[in-house]
């Protein structure tokens, strides 16, 4: 297998990549054919997932300006993965130019493309670090130089808690980082769950197994496990719903009845006091 020139030496390309599949299910450029065979097994189950993932962008990007409307201009994503249009540095600079935004991956392909994505921005950096080690985040050098923890800033968890596993302790890492923000801060978070998906739960525990064997285990998550996430912010309207009904700004964000998967999970932003 040929090395692209945007694939790091030293990682394992013939591993695939849960980043590298997220940017398959969005027609990215960035993946193997490993990672599209991996991706074709787990749509086996769940055919609907490029879709699930489409919903999650289109509720980003809203977020994302929801935050900007709310005075705030300092971004952290966390778990952001390979850039793709529309990423956040975008679409927060379409509202405030001067938004700062820091990615965190522990994922080097994901850092080493946003790095060449995000050159010669000052205001924009990629570290390199993992969730479950919420200090590593906070004290790395990009947040340490672009953002001002005494003021407020959207934490942005999209779709990376649900590859959290208990004993990973999700629960502590999102209360370690909530403790780190200021007052007005807003948390930004979606997650996988069997609630909504328009398959039953024997069917779709099939694409669980698939990021199982790939070590990345997928766990699917209640909305009452997903709302725990939430404690010690306000959620904000219309609270923890699918991604499609937290405030769609066009019918299109609201998806079409034949597109049942688009509903499958939640999103939510919670605000801290």
């Amino acid at each position: 297998m040929d090395r692209p020139a945007w694939a790091p030496p030293g990682i394992d390309i013939s591993v695939p990549s849960v980043s590298r599949i997220y940017d398959y299910y969005l027609g990215g450029s960035h993946n193997f054919e490993v990672d599209r065979q991996a991706a074709r097994r787990a749509m086996e189950f769940l055919p609907g997932l490029p879709k699930i993932m489409q919903a999650n962008r289109a509720f980003m990007r809203r977020a994302v300006r929801h935050a900007v409307a709310e005075g705030i201009t300092q971004f952290l994503d966390i778990g952001s993965g390979i850039p793709t249009f529309g990423n956040v540095h975008e679409v927060a600079r379409q509202a405030s130019p001067q938004a700062r935004v820091v990615y965190v991956d522990h994922d080097p392909v994901a850092v080493a493309h946003s790095r060449a994505v995000l050159a010669g921005d000052e205001l924009s950096a990629i570290a390199s670090a993992d969730l479950r080690k919420p200090r590593s985040v906070l004290q790395s050098p990009e947040v340490e130089r672009l953002l001002d923890l005494d003021r407020p800033v959207a934490l942005l968890l999209v779709a990376v808690l649900h590859f959290l596993e208990d004993e990973d302790d999700p629960y502590g890492a999102v209360a370690e980082l909530r403790d780190a923000l200021a007052p007005g801060s807003l948390l930004v978070l979606t997650h996988a769950s069997y609630e909504g998906l328009p398959v039953p739960q024997e069917e779709a525990s099939g694409t669980v197994g698939v990021y199982r064997d790939m070590r990345s285990p997928l766990v699917m998550r209640s909305r009452e496990e997903v709302a725990r996430f939430f404690d010690g912010f306000d959620l904000v309207e219309p609270g923890l719903v699918p991604m499609p009904h937290w405030r769609p700004e066009s019918p299109e964000d609201l998806a079409a009845p034949e597109d049942p998967y688009a509903f499958a999970g939640f999103a939510g932003v919670g605000r801290t006091t």
